[in-house]
C-alpha cells in the first residue's frame, strides 16, 4: 500500500498536459531543501520512489521536471554570469594596460648611444681641425724658415754647410725634407755626421760631427788628412804633431791601414801625442816611432789594448826600441 505524500503539491513531478510549468528563482537554500525533501520522500516510499525513476526514464527527453529545470537554469545563470565577470575584468585590464600605456612617457635614446655620438663627433672635429692646422702650415708661410742654425762646426763655415743644405727662407717647414737635407750636408768630406730638425716656429736646425784627423800622408797635390775610419776627408796642412801614416795604400778598405789605426786609438792619450809616424807593412808588422827617435815594435792587433799599457810603462825606462809585440815578454833595448 503506497502512503500518500505530505506535500500534495510535490506529489506529481510531471505537470498535466498543456499546463504551463513557472519557471521558479529558488537560492541554494531552496535547492537543499528540495534534495532533502526528494531524500525523504524517497526513503518513504521506495516503491513510488521506483515507479518515479521509472516513469522518468520511460518520459520522452524533451520533459524535464521542474527542479531539474531549476538546476539547469541556476547552473546556466551561473555560467553567465562566470562569463560576464570574465568579460568585466579583461576589459578592466585591457583599460588598466591602457592607462599604464599613456602614463609611461617615451623612453628616449640611451645614454650610451647618445655618449657614443658624442665622442665620434668629438674625434671627427678633432680630425677636421688638425687636417686644417697641418694644410695651414703646409701650404701657408706661417710657420716657415726664417733662421738655419748651424752648430757642431770647427773646420767648416755655417756659408759652406748652409749653401750644401739649399734650404730656401721662407720654405714651409713642413715642405722641408730633412732626411735629404741631411744627406747632403752629409756629403761634404769633412763631415762624419749630420741630424737636420724643425725648430718650431721658424728655424732650422743643422748640428754637424766633423771628422778629426788621426794621421795625414803626403801625396803630390799635398797632404791627405785620414781620420780613425781611414777616410781622407781633407787636402789641407797637417796639425802640428800630427803623426805621418806610412802605408802603401791608405783608406778604409786597405786592411794594413785599418790595423794601424786601429793601435793609434788605441794608446793613451799622453802617448799618442809622442808618436811622429806609424808604419804598416802588413797587419802583423805595424812599428810606430816617437818624435824624439824611439821605436815601438807593437806586431799585430791582438791584444792591443794590454799591449798599450804596457807600452805606458815601459816608456819610462830608457831605452830605444820597446818591444811589446809579446805583452807577456815585453823588452826594452
Amino acid at each position: 500500500m503506497t502512503v500518500p505524500p505530505e506535500n500534495p503539491d510535490a506529489a506529481d513531478d510531471d505537470p498535466a498536459p498543456g499546463e504551463a510549468v513557472p519557471a521558479e528563482d529558488t537560492t541554494a537554500e531552496d535547492t537543499a531543501d528540495v534534495d532533502a525533501l526528494d531524500g525523504a520522500e524517497s526513503a518513504a516510499d521506495p516503491e513510488t520512489a521506483e515507479g518515479g525513476e521509472a516513469a522518468e526514464a520511460q518520459e520522452p527527453t524533451e520533459m524535464e521536471g521542474p527542479r531539474r529545470r531549476a538546476r539547469r537554469e541556476r547552473a546556466e545563470r551561473r555560467a553567465a554570469q562566470a562569463r560576464a565577470e570574465a568579460i568585466e575584468q579583461a576589459r578592466r585590464d585591457a583599460k588598466r594596460r591602457i592607462r599604464a600605456g599613456s602614463a609611461e612617457p617615451a623612453k628616449g635614446v640611451p645614454r650610451g648611444a647618445i655618449r657614443g655620438l658624442k665622442m665620434a663627433l668629438a674625434t671627427f672635429l678633432t680630425v677636421i681641425v688638425l687636417a686644417g692646422l697641418g694644410l695651414i702650415l703646409y701650404f701657408t708661410p706661417l710657420m716657415s724658415v726664417r733662421d738655419i742654425e748651424v752648430t757642431g762646426l770647427a773646420e767648416l763655415t755655417r756659408d759652406e754647410v748652409v749653401d750644401v743644405a739649399k734650404v730656401q727662407l721662407g720654405t714651409p717647414l713642413l715642405q722641408i725634407d730633412t732626411g735629404a737635407v741631411a744627406e747632403r750636408v752629409a756629403a761634404i768630406r769633412r763631415v762624419a755626421s749630420t741630424r737636420v730638425q724643425r725648430q718650431y716656429p721658424s728655424a732650422l736646425g743643422i748640428a754637424v760631427v766633423e771628422r778629426v784627423p788621426v794621421v795625414f800622408k803626403d801625396f803630390p797635390d799635398g797632404p791627405h788628412l785620414f781620420d780613425r775610419d781611414g777616410v781622407d776627408f781633407a787636402t789641407a796642412p797637417p796639425p802640428p804633431m800630427l803623426p805621418v801614416f806610412d802605408v802603401d795604400n791608405p783608406g778604409p778598405t786597405d786592411p794594413a791601414s785599418r790595423a794601424a789605426l786601429q793601435v793609434m786609438t788605441a794608446l793613451a792619450p799622453d802617448v799618442a801625442g809622442q808618436i811622429s809616424r806609424v808604419a804598416a807593412s802588413s797587419v802583423a808588422s805595424i812599428t810606430l816611432t816617437l818624435a824624439d827617435g824611439r821605436v815601438v815594435v807593437w806586431g799585430n792587433t791582438d791584444r792591443t789594448a794590454e799591449k798599450a799599457q804596457k807600452l805606458a810603462a815601459l816608456l819610462t825606462q830608457p831605452g830605444h826600441t820597446y818591444d811589446v809585440s809579446s805583452p807577456d815578454l815585453p823588452t826594452v833595448r
